[in-house]
């Protein structure tokens, strides 16, 4: 779940923040007041950070480094500070458990003549450019399962 909130974050631009004070960051002067976004779709994909940023490869995570707090300015698929995603506990359990169950109830294929693209549609939120369009055939037995 973690190296796909990295690749494809939800909001490519988190909630915008406004400072009470003009600061300067990084060398760059915000006045006060000014509307600042964070672009975590770029920086999850720096080079200067990760490791091979357009390759997927979910064992990045496996050291347990990385969590969903904000506090790591390199990773925060969910916002940081007083604007992080109050539902983020919940989207990890729930996530898996989706996940999971949809794994374990079907089989899954492609729509026919369907090829998988994972090109992205840039706007406030990302997504697919072209739809997946994905086949569920019940993997187990008795209609109590799916009603």
């Amino acid at each position: 779940m973690k190296e796909v909130l990295r690749m494809h974050p939800t909001l490519p631009l988190l909630v915008p923040h406004c400072p009470s004070e003009s600061c300067v960051i990084g060398g760059y002067t915000i006045p006060k007041g000014a509307r600042v976004f964070v672009n975590a779709w770029a920086i999850h994909r720096d080079p200067s950070i990760w490791e091979n940023p357009l390759e997927f490869r979910p064992e990045r995570f496996l050291d347990g480094k990385w969590d969903y707090s904000g506090n790591d300015f390199n990773y925060f698929p969910f916002g940081s500070g007083r604007r992080i995603c109050a539902g983020t506990a919940m989207a990890e359990r729930m996530f898996m458990f989706l996940l999971g169950s949809l794994l374990h109830s079907f089989d899954w294929k492609l729509a026919e003549g369907d090829k998988h693209d994972l090109s992205e549609k840039f706007g406030i939120v990302l997504k697919k450019r072209v739809a997946l369009m994905a086949i569920p055939t019940p993997r187990l037995s008795g209609s109590i399962m799916y009603e």
